[in-house]
Formats: structure tokens, sequence, C-alpha cells
């Protein structure tokens, strides 16, 4: 797989620590190249976004979380019954206790993963989940695109290629959880099922509240 393997993008350095290797080698091992593009992409929007704002976040811990954010939609991370969220945030979890992470960062990681797609919660919580979620909101929605600067865009775009990412991102996520609708429930993953599959029915919420078990 041919990766652009730079030190630093756009004047964000590329954390090089043991962990932060290890984690590109599981992304570069079990993702592809479309799907390291989008991570490395998310995690300089990401820092970007945080040295604007002046927020204290930890670099090594926002890094990993964006190489692992979209692994739960690979078939070595995937499972049969979670949102892909949530296997991505178990797989880094797993990760990072076996190098000793305590309970705090792994908390921290999980949560920054699991909500990663959770729209009016994530944005509220700490930083790294916050950047994360706006890194993601920025290269899959162009969510403040215009707060950043062209000539950083195109530094970051000539490093990870986009690569015709519009026609390529829906279809990537359906292959990720077309063995698992039911987890898009209440989630915005239902649209890319709705997208994606001829006459797909939606749970309702209110049809749930109407025909649960209870007698009134």
């Amino acid at each position: 797989m041919a990766v652009n393997r730079s030190s630093s993008v756009a004047g964000v350095r590329i954390p090089d620590s043991a962990i932060a290797k290890q984690a590109t080698e599981l992304l570069l091992e079990h993702g592809t190249e479309f799907l390291y593009n989008h991570s490395l992409r998310v995690f300089v929007f990401a820092s970007l976004n945080g040295q604007r704002r002046q927020l204290a976040y930890d670099g090594e811990l926002l890094y990993v979380s964006a190489v692992f954010h979209d692994l739960g939609l690979t078939p070595r991370y995937s499972s049969a019954d979670k949102r892909f969220e949530v296997d991505g945030a178990n797989a880094a979890r797993s990760f990072l206790e076996g190098h000793g992470l305590g309970p705090s960062a792994l908390q921290r990681v999980w949560d920054t993963i699991a909500l990663h797609t959770t729209i009016g919660i994530a944005e509220y919580k700490e930083p790294e989940v916050a950047l994360l979620y706006a890194g993601v909101g920025l290269d899959v929605m162009g969510e403040g695109y215009h707060e950043l600067p062209e000539a950083e865009r195109a530094a970051i775009v000539q490093a990870f290629p986009r690569a015709g990412f519009k026609q390529q991102i829906i279809p990537t996520f359906f292959e990720g959880f077309k063995h698992k609708t039911d987890t898009t429930f209440g989630n915005i993953k239902a649209d890319v099922c709705a997208y994606m599959m001829l006459g797909f029915q939606r749970k309702d919420f209110c049809q749930c509240i109407l025909h649960s078990p209870w007698s009134e």
C-alpha cells in the first residue's frame, strides 16, 4: 500500500511514538489506502482545530483515536451485533491496554471513537472527543470547511488524497455494517442503509413505543 508517511502536514506533527507507529501499522494491515488517507486527514483537521481553539489535548490519544475510528468497518474488527463505532472503540481500548495505559486514557479514547458520529453530544465532551468529531465532520460533510485556510486544505489533501471520496465513502460505510443493519437504528448510519438498499425499512421509535409489551 503506497501511502504518505510524512512527519508533519500543514504544520501538524504526525505522532511517531511506538504506540502511534503500531496503531498505524494496524490500520495499514487491516484497513485500506482509502481509510488510511481519510483517518490521517481527520487527525490533521482535528489538530488544526485544536490549535486554533487553543485547546489542551493529548495528541497521541487523538492520533490513535483517528487511526481506529473506522477500523470497526473492517472484517478484522467488525462484530456481528455492535455498532461499528463501538467495535472500533473496543479495538482501540484493547490495543492501548496492551501498552499499559490507565483507565482515564482508555475511557477517553473509547468515548472519542464511539461518539464520533453522535451529533449533539460529542462536541460537548472532552477535547479529544470534540476534536475528532469535528475532524470527521469536516472530512465527510465539509463542516467548518471555510474556517480552514485554502493553503492548509490543499496541503492536507495533497498529502492524503481524497481520491473520489464522495463516491466511495457511502459504499465503504455500508460494506462495514450491511450484515447488521439493525445497529443503525437511532443513528445517522440508517441514512446509509436507506441510500444503499432498495426498500430498506427503518425501525421507527414511535412504533417501538406503541407496540411495546406494556398494556398501557
